[in-house]
């Protein structure tokens, strides 16, 4: 049974408890940051004035005792940690002076953040009153998951400004739920572990185009936004996962449904059959499925408009609203060819001329009646007698299902910024010196990192991917020395691997089996190096090519030679005796 206590908190030990890692979100039930510059701003002017502030519910963690998961306050407690690391200032303009606060003038020092330079700061007093202002903290013990979905679905009936969709996951945890979930962030880019530190919200956040908060996601990257489909706003308030949700259901009921809130509401009420119906569904069609379905089909689409939205191609240049509708039967159109007949764009540039102005086409229905199912199946054989010929057979399976996508590609290199033990970002093989010629040092280190990621534990698997340059130094040469210009994913570089392709002469099947035949020729278990082969990757990423090694999950300890390598943080290194092997073999032990 859960034990529910007070624990009147100030604001100084809140930030204590931060700064040591002891604050977690569960992305299952959490929202994102969604906070305003003025709502942050209007919550510091409350604590400066003493002003009451709701509580803050937190659960301790089974994992590990002293540590918290964020049911109710995430937003607050983001704002007050941001606050005092200068990321935004309080009314009228005035920063938090840290120089009166040791623990995070310490972190500032030790360059964990960077803070922002204000005109002036809020006085010593002022400091104090802050940082000694005692927060109502409420922790929840032996608490069960299901008992948190509750509380969290309660907490969010309770009248706070959730959108449609936000209001329908509060609290909702099945399979189509978590499906959904995946695939949005996948898009995003947001992409992370289930639980991670309220420290790193701000990466798998979004920044609208006028907030600059500083988070990762950029609103204006997103495929919604980047096409006009929907606004930066619409995607704060996850109306991106409402378009999932309907694609989903529709995709694994293998019919097309109404497009509506209350269809979408049906679906997430667990109490109700429609319920009942999606989740068998997707049991059937298969969740790993449908998401891959998705993205290549997403990926197709992008490709179609190149460096143009998808809104000017359809639209033209006048076209101000957001699309949601019109999108979703232009997906379903392309899912039916490329996925259903298991066709292939003919020519993307073509394809993209036939798809020009096809919202003025008067045989496409835009109008208040076009969500409904029989106008929405009509509205996609119409899209489809226009574009059909832009396609031809010989779509293969491997195109769409046994290949990482361009938004898988993305997901992966911004991931890496998060779980640093489990991914790894190389530039490529080459050295960047005159002679360009292949560093073997280089690549016995990729081959070592494989086996470290590998030695993360049974259920630890981690990807490589080589055409990132992890350093903008490395960015800034490559450009010099290949005329390549880097493509920017997060704060990350793609320079790709086609130019050292190029550089060596050879094509790119043939640089590709240049890699795999370093890695056949290593002497990594062998296990681990046949699970390796078999899942490495090409993906051509606009153009630049990059090469995806993914590290499978292991049974036991992998080694390299007669060595055992581990990752610490980012870094890959060799276990130092008989005790560092013993403490990464308890990992595969179960002990």
């Amino acid at each position: 049974m859960s034990e529910l206590s007070s624990l009147p908190t100030s604001i100084q030990t809140i930030y204590n408890w931060y700064a040591e890692g002891k604050l977690f979100v569960n992305r299952r039930y959490q929202r994102k940051l969604v906070w305003t510059l003025e709502e942050k701003q209007q919550f510091v002017d409350s604590i400066l004035k003493k002003y009451p502030i709701p509580s803050i519910l937190i659960a301790e963690r089974e994992e590990k005792s002293g540590t918290y998961e964020i049911i109710d306050g995430m937003q607050r407690l983001h704002t007050i940690v941001s606050f005092i690391e200068g990321r935004f200032s309080a009314r009228g303009g005035a920063g938090f002076d840290i120089e009166y606060f040791t623990t995070a003038k310490n972190r500032r020092d030790q360059g964990i953040f960077t803070k922002n330079d204000f005109d002036y700061l809020i006085s010593s007093v002022e400091v104090g009153v802050f940082l000694d202002y005692t927060m109502a903290v409420s922790v929840i013990r032996d608490v069960s998951e299901k008992e948190v979905n509750d509380i969290f679905d309660r907490i969010n009936t309770y009248g706070h400004r959730l959108s449609d969709q936000e209001r329908r996951q509060a609290g909702v945890q099945n399979d189509f739920v978590d499906c959904v979930r995946k695939i949005s962030c996948s898009i995003r880019g947001d992409d992370s572990v289930d639980v991670l530190p309220l420290s790193s919200m701000p990466s798998i956040s979004i920044d609208l185009p006028m907030s600059k908060h500083g988070y990762e996601i950029k609103a204006d990257e997103v495929f919604w936004v980047k096409n006009g489909i929907l606004t930066a706003r619409d995607l704060r308030d996850s109306l991106d996962e409402q378009c999932i949700a309907d694609i989903v259901a529709c995709i694994i009921s293998g019919d097309i449904i109404q497009r509506s809130k209350r269809k979408l509401d049906d679906i997430y009420d667990s109490q109700n059959l429609e319920s009942d119906r999606v989740l068998s569904a997707l049991t059937l069609y298969g969740e790993e499925k449908v998401s891959q379905e998705i993205k290549y089909c997403l990926e197709q689409i992008d490709l179609v408009c190149g460096s143009n939205s998808l809104k000017n191609i359809l639209f033209g240049t006048n076209q101000a609203n957001a699309f949601p509708s019109l999108f979703a039967v232009l997906f379903f159109s392309f899912h039916d060819l490329l996925i259903k007949q298991r066709k292939k764009i003919a020519n993307y540039d073509t394809l993209k001329t036939a798809i020009q102005d096809i919202a003025k086409d008067k045989t496409v229905n835009t109008g208040k009646d076009a969500t409904q199912a029989e106008k929405r199946k009509r509205n996609i054989n119409v899209i489809k007698g226009i574009i059909a010929d832009e396609f031809v057979g010989g779509g293969d399976e491997k195109d769409i299902y046994a290949q990482h996508t361009t938004i898988d590609v993305e997901t992966t290199i911004r991931r890496s910024e998060i779980e640093l033990p489990h991914y790894e970002l190389k530039q490529g093989i080459l050295k960047l010196d005159k002679s360009r010629s292949i560093d073997d040092k280089s690549v016995e280190k990729i081959i070592k990192t494989i086996s470290a990621i590998a030695n993360g534990g049974e259920k630890i698997a981690g990807k490589i991917i080589l055409g990132v340059a992890d350093k903008d130094t490395d960015a800034s040469r490559i450009e010099k020395l290949d005329g390549v210009v880097p493509k920017l994913v997060g704060r990350k570089k793609v320079v790709g691997i086609a130019r050292e392709a190029r550089l060596l002469g050879k094509s790119l099947e043939d640089y590709f089996h240049l890699i795999r035949d370093k890695i056949r020729n290593s002497p990594l278990s062998e296990t681990l190096k046949s699970e390796c082969l078999s899942k490495i990757d090409f993906n051509s990423f606009y153009g630049l090519g990059v090469i995806i090694l993914t590290v499978p999950p292991q049974n036991d300890v992998s080694y390299y030679g007669e060595d055992v390598y581990f990752r610490d943080g980012d870094q890959t290194v060799s276990a130092n005796g008989a005790r560092q092997i013993a403490d990464i073999a308890r990992r595969f032990s179960g002990r």
